[in-house]
Order: structure tokens, then C-alpha cells, then sequence
């Protein structure tokens, strides 16, 4: 297996690169932050992101539990990569990965500093230092789950691999516990304000007559109580209702949403 290191201090734009950088090298394979990557999907581990303080992110993101050490120790057996980049703040830090995962010391190293200018490290440090955002090299779609209630937002790059090879990725960036200038909580009233008034902006809808939602961790569920309008097919409605409540509320909260049922209880006739 190769290894390609890519190194760089804290907040210097690392996993904003990495795509671009496997790109270019070949590489399906990313370990960064406690993820296993493989193109723009998380085959295992847990997000150093997660955590609530940054001792435990560090430990998180080199492997030092040994449940989230095995798991994805197992996975890199299975998958046996030709090719693997490693993410890491230093040296020691790709170094104390490596020795973890068991795929040996001997690396490609490249610094942050060897693929981005001056200025955009700068700018990359900027952003972290004032608005704690992280990138994390994979779709939203991916992650949701594991960040419900997280700030998140997706961004798209297209990088251009080997043999002219484009291809678009999109990344998330998200704000961990551990950045936060503070925090916030989402009531249970003001999400069934969200779901009320976005049902209310479906056409057909004539009243919503209860709302309840079910925590999970992974995300949420909402059954929404409604009253219709008979102007067309009700599940057309329905569906409708559905997408506005779950579109809504993933924007306003960064909340997973799991599931979003209709009932309908009454049918106004006109």
C-alpha cells in the first residue's frame, strides 16, 4: 500500500485540498479525522467533529479508542487500498495514524504549503479562527445523519484527476461542538411552528390540525395532522406537504429529517 501524507497546521484548508490532491495522485482512499473515505463516500469510522471538546476530537482523529480503531482497522483489510492518503496536523500525528491502523511508517509527504498559496492558507485560517467552519471531503447526504442539528452547507468543486479526468465533488462544511462562539436550541413549539407554517404554504391545504415529533439520534420524525381541500388526488397533496415540511426544516435547522407522515383527517368540499 502507498502512502501519501498531507500535512499542515490546524484550520490551514487540508480537507478542502484532499479531493483534489487524490485526484491528481490516483488515490481512492481518505483518512481524515477518524473517517474513511473512498471517493464521496464514508465506508467507516466516527467523525472527530463530533466531539465535544478538541482533546477528544485529537484522540478521535488518530485513532485512539479501540472500538473506532477496529472498526476501521477491519474496513482497510477488506478494502485493501493501493493508494491511501492520511490527513494530519504534523508528523507524529500521520505517524501515530499509521502505527493505529497497522499500514506500516513509510509515507509520500506533501505540506499544505507544497498545493495552496500563501494567500489561500491565509484565508482558510481566517475563516476557521472567526467562524469555526471544518470541511469535511464528502456530500451532506453523507454525514446528515451524524450531524443532525449541526450547521451544515454543501459546496461543489470540479477537480481534474489523471488522463484529463473531471469529476465534481461536493464537500460539507460544518461547525462542531468544540468551535462554537456559543450554541443554540430548537424548541420542540417552534419546530412544530416550521412544520405549521410550511404545510400552510402548500395549495390545497385548509387547516393543520396537530403536529408531533419523534427524537431519534439520528435525526427526527413528523407526522403532520392535516385537513385538504378536494381539488385533486390527496396523495398528490399529501406528498407535496411532505417535501415542503422536510425541505423547510432541513434549511431553517440542520436537522436529519427521517420521516415525514401525512395524515389526513378531514376533506373540505367545496
Amino acid at each position: 500500500m502507498e502512502v501519501y501524507a498531507l500535512v499542515g497546521r490546524s484550520g490551514t484548508g487540508k480537507s478542502y485540498r484532499a479531493q483534489h490532491l487524490a485526484g491528481l495522485y490516483n488515490i481512492e482512499y481518505i483518512l481524515d479525522d477518524g473517517l474513511l473515505i473512498k471517493g464521496n463516500k464514508v465506508i467507516t469510522g466516527i467523525s472527530a467533529k463530533r466531539e465535544n471538546t478538541r482533546i477528544a476530537a485529537v484522540r478521535r482523529a488518530i485513532f485512539a479508542e479501540k472500538e473506532h480503531r477496529e472498526m476501521v482497522l477491519k474496513a482497510i483489510k477488506e478494502y485493501n487500498p493501493d493508494r491511501i492518503l492520511i490527513l494530519g496536523t504534523s508528523e507524529h500525528m500521520i505517524q501515530s495514524i499509521m502505527k493505529s491502523l497497522e499500514i506500516g511508517d513509510k509515507y509520500k509527504l506533501i505540506r499544505i504549503e507544497d498545493i495552496s498559496s500563501p494567500q489561500e492558507i491565509e484565508e482558510a485560517v481566517r475563516t476557521r479562527r472567526q467562524k469555526g467552519k471544518h470541511v469535511i471531503p464528502v456530500p451532506t447526504f453523507e454525514i446528515r445523519k451524524d450531524f443532525s442539528g449541526y450547521l451544515l452547507y454543501s459546496i461543489r468543486q470540479l477537480i481534474r484527476g489523471s488522463e484529463n479526468d473531471e469529476r465534481a465533488y461536493e464537500k460539507t462544511v460544518v461547525r462542531p461542538t468544540f468551535s462554537y462562539f456559543g450554541k443554540y436550541d430548537i424548541t420542540p413549539s417552534a419546530l412544530r411552528s416550521i412544520v405549521t407554517f410550511s404545510a400552510r404554504e402548500v395549495e390545497n391545504v385548509d387547516r393543520v390540525l396537530g403536529v408531533d415529533i419523534e427524537n431519534v439520534k439520528s435525526g427526527i420524525k413528523i407526522t403532520a395532522t392535516v385537513s385538504l381541500s378536494l381539488r385533486e388526488p390527496l396523495y398528490l397533496i399529501a406528498n407535496r406537504v411532505a417535501e415542503r415540511i422536510k425541505d423547510n426544516l432541513e434549511y431553517m435547522t440542520s436537522i436529519n429529517i427521517l420521516e415525514v407522515n401525512i395524515i389526513i383527517k378531514h376533506i373540505k368540499m367545496d
